[in-house]
């Protein structure tokens, strides 16, 4: 069990809504259900009982919500992401713009040579 899989779970449990935790957490749905599928694969039995418009935690849900919580927080705090640089050098404006070179076509605004 990663510590990323456990915040998820973590907010789904305090959700109760998998919907809502997942806009919480910035992610698609359909990642937080993989997520919570493979931590109940790893654990061996659900973690939530889903019924209708319900969600409510098991009994091993509760046990791993505890759990998940004292992992987290004797994790380390997530390195912070490092600053884009900024731009480049500018570059100089060449008036009009340039035409695409197309295969077979003459160049705009240059004389055809003759043979």
């Amino acid at each position: 069990m990663n510590i990323t899989s456990l915040r998820r779970f973590v907010a789904v449990a305090e959700e109760l809504h998998f919907p809502r935790a997942a806009e919480s957490l910035g992610i698609p749905l359909a990642a937080l259900y993989s997520t919570i599928d493979k931590l109940e694969e790893e654990v061996g039995q659900p973690l939530f009982a889903r019924g209708k418009g319900k969600t409510q935690l098991t009994k091993a849900g509760a046990l791993l919500l505890t759990e998940a919580n004292e992992r987290i927080a004797a994790a380390p705090a997530p390195a912070a992401k490092a600053a884009a640089p900024a731009g480049g050098k500018a570059k100089a404006s060449k008036g009009k713009g340039r035409a695409p070179v197309v295969k077979g076509q003459p160049k705009p605004f240059k004389k055809r040579q003759g043979r």
